[in-house]
């Protein structure tokens, strides 16, 4: 079952990287299929810990890179309209057309907001700022529910 589980959460790391897969809910999914199996007070208890770290890893991407972007200036309607554009272009340009969509998105509706290079440039920038600190934060969070797994497996149980 060990096995299982950390295949699961390498996948998961992956598709936190590369967003086509619910990274960090795989890795969680990972956790509570192992507790599930263990059905012990160890399990319950570190599914417990894990519900915790995965709570606060969500609060942290609602917060930081939000706050982030509404100091710059970047409105919701045009991370929104960026990402509309990444769908888009993702069925136009398959697998690159997602990372390439949300910046021109983000670029294009900023500057018909402000008719200006330079400021849709900088709106961009910070857009792109804000999902790399996402990403971050997700990584961390994996990472440290992995760590809390695999610990208990190797010193615990």
């Amino acid at each position: 079952m060990e096995i299982v589980v950390a295949l699961m959460m390498v996948v998961g790391v992956v598709g936190i990287v590369v967003p086509v897969l619910p990274g960090l809910l795989l890795v969680v999914a990972g956790v509570v299929l192992w507790a599930l199996e263990e059905r012990s007070t160890t399990g319950w208890v570190v599914l417990g810990v894990v519900a915790g770290v995965y709570l606060a890893g969500l609060v942290l991407q609602w917060l930081v890179p939000g706050r982030r972007m509404k100091r710059a200036g970047v409105q919701t309607s045009t991370l929104l309209a960026g990402v509309v554009t990444a769908i888009v272009a993702a069925f136009v340009i398959p697998v690159m057309g997602l990372f390439l969509g949300f910046p021109l998105g983000i670029f294009l509706v900023s500057l018909a907001q402000t008719r200006d290079h330079k400021e849709a440039l900088r709106a961009t920038g910070h857009a792109l700022r804000a999902v790399g600190t996402n990403i971050l934060i997700e990584l961390v969070t994996a990472f440290t529910i992995i760590a809390v797994w695999a610990v208990t497996i190797l010193f615990v149980t």
